[in-house]
């Protein structure tokens, strides 16, 4: 069974709008969590987002491209 898969972001940031562009062309449900909402999230990835992660601990940060989002999302099964 395949992990859950979240965004964090926040409001405003460009890369993290590019980010969910690259998880919706490589058709992965994800949930988006805004970092802002937890300042523990805040300090974790401040200055990293956008950062994919699934629920078995493993992060995936800025930069990727489709490809390696492809590979890592592979990984997960």
């Amino acid at each position: 069974m395949a992990n859950a898969v979240v965004l964090y972001h926040t409001d405003g940031c460009h890369l993290c709008e590019q980010a969910a562009a690259l998880l919706h062309s490589a058709k992965q449900p994800f949930n988006l969590v805004d970092i802002v909402s937890d300042p523990q999230l805040v300090d974790r990835y401040g200055v990293r987002i956008p950062v994919v992660a699934l629920d078995n601990g493993q992060e995936l940060g800025w930069p990727f491209d489709l490809q390696q989002l492809q590979r890592f999302l592979g990984a997960q099964a």
